[in-house]
């Protein structure tokens, strides 16, 4: 929370900072007398970009989730168009990438599928903040040219690289040599992205956001710098970077299956185990209620009794080894089992068992044996033949979420009880099942007091769709 809180103080500073530093800009500019109708654009530009960033790229870079790279490419787009052009003065344009730097560093690194816009978020602030202050510190025309038009084509030959060829062949034969003559095509195909921003550099040269009297011309020596430097740059920078993030990045998702497999099976593990622990431990419960009811009445009660055993043991053996079954048979099997324990404790006034389970409307699924184990623990420690005792139990479903609710009285064992001090596996296994089967699904609340005992379990189930 606090940690939520003073990220918030910062980014509001952030934000306050930054328009101080725009409208500082603005008047300073008025007051040197350059034309304000320039100014005042460039300013506008600058504020509406930066408002852009702060109020729609950032928040969807933080958040969960897949995200459009489509909007984050346009508003890259503009900002590139704004800085290249002079319409966003060029200091300003060092806040703008600035602000995109921060954008990239919290972003939420826990969506690759977003890789594709952080890389490109990274680099064109990069190379924004290069142009920015190749210009302030008055770089020569030879760096200026290099920044200005060899930066562009990298970045696209960089994305397609890492995000369109390897992807596709770094699991086939020969990928090293597959890439190499992949690239030998496209770092070529560049060239005509660079002379293009060799055109622009000629026709739209700005030093901080003011038109010189002068442009620079195209010219052999132009040339050279921008085919020799896009040359070099893509065969000794962007082609081993490229393979080198590439596989970096590969490995790394990979020990994240590899890891998460490996949990993915201690689990499966864990609750094959723990259902199995479930099924023998209720049988002796059952036996031993019939083995109780045969000793109070005649063989009519015990054949009820036999009866509503069997239609639960059919459920347990068909049902019980699937991962989801109907949420009606699970209440029936819940019904069937309250029965049984009723025939064991109609011969005691001083017992009240209430139930209310409603019909459910909708085809829910439920992961068998959840519930059973509370109502379990109601009839094991709620129940005492010599003292008043009382169950409630009720379910019901909203939606697609199911309420259930149980309340019993508590009596404490004998000394000589061998259970007593004993809570059994029934609450325990099905609180580690709820989390393995229902992370962030369910909610559970246990509370007991000297007398009473409570549990209210609300969980969010799906449908058979």
């Amino acid at each position: 929370m606090d940690k939520h809180i003073n990220s918030k103080q910062a980014a509001n500073l952030e934000f306050w900072i930054a328009i101080g530093s725009i409208v500082v800009s603005f008047i300073a500019t008025c007051i040197d007398d350059f034309p304000l109708r320039s100014v005042l654009f460039s300013h506008l530009l600058t504020l509406v970009l930066y408002l852009v960033l702060y109020f729609h790229l950032a928040p969807t870079v933080e958040k969960n989730g897949k995200t459009s790279a489509g909007p984050a490419f346009l508003i890259l787009a503009l900002i590139t168009i704004a800085t290249l052009t002079g319409a966003v003065p060029t200091y300003m344009a060092t806040l703008l990438s600035v602000k995109l730097l921060l954008i990239y560093f919290n972003r939420n690194k826990k969506v690759p599928e977003n890789l594709l816009m952080y890389d490109a978020i990274l680099l064109f602030a990069i190379w924004m903040l290069a142009i920015s202050c190749c210009w302030m510190l008055a770089a020569n025309h030879a760096i200026r040219t290099y920044v200005f038009a060899v930066p562009l084509p990298m970045i696209l030959v960089y994305l397609y690289a890492v995000h369109g060829l390897l992807p596709g062949i770094w699991n086939k034969k020969y990928r090293l040599l597959r890439y190499a003559g992949v690239m030998v095509v496209v770092v070529p195909l560049s060239i005509p992205v660079m002379l293009l921003m060799l055109h622009l550099f000629e026709q739209h040269h700005f030093y901080s956001g003011i038109q010189l009297p002068y442009t620079y011309q195209i010219n052999e020596a132009t040339i050279s710098i921008g085919m020799v430097g896009n040359t070099i740059s893509q065969l000794v920078i962007v082609i081993p970077c490229a393979w080198s993030v590439y596989k970096k990045r590969n490995e790394h998702t990979q020990a994240e299956i590899y890891t998460l497999k490996t949990e993915l099976g201690k689990s499966d593990a864990h609750l094959h185990f723990l259902k199995s622990q479930i099924n023998p431990h209720f049988l002796f419960n059952a036996l031993n209620t019939l083995y109780g009811t045969a000793l109070q009445e005649n063989a009519e009660r015990t054949g009820e009794g036999i009866q509503k055993l069997g239609d639960m043991m059919r459920l347990m053996l068909q049902e019980n080894i699937q991962d989801i079954i109907p949420l009606t048979n699970d209440l029936e099997y819940l019904k069937n089992y309250i029965m049984l324990q009723e025939l064991r404790t109609a011969t005691s006034p001083d017992i009240s068992i209430e139930t209310r389970i409603e019909e459910v409307s909708q085809d829910l699924q439920i992961t068998p044996m959840l519930l059973i184990p509370f109502v379990e623990n109601a009839f094991k420690h709620g129940i005492s033949l010599r003292h008043p005792s009382h169950i409630k139990i009720t379910a019901q479903t909203k939606g697609e979420t199911l309420y259930f609710d149980v309340h019993n009285s508590i009596h404490l064992k004998p000394d000589n009880d061998p259970e007593k001090g004993q809570s059994g596996i029934g609450l325990e296994n099905v609180k580690q099942r709820l989390q393995l089967l229902y992370p962030g699904k369910h909610e559970l609340m246990i509370r007991e007091n000297g007398k009473e005992f409570f549990v209210h379990l609300t969980l969010q189930l799906t449908t058979n769709a």
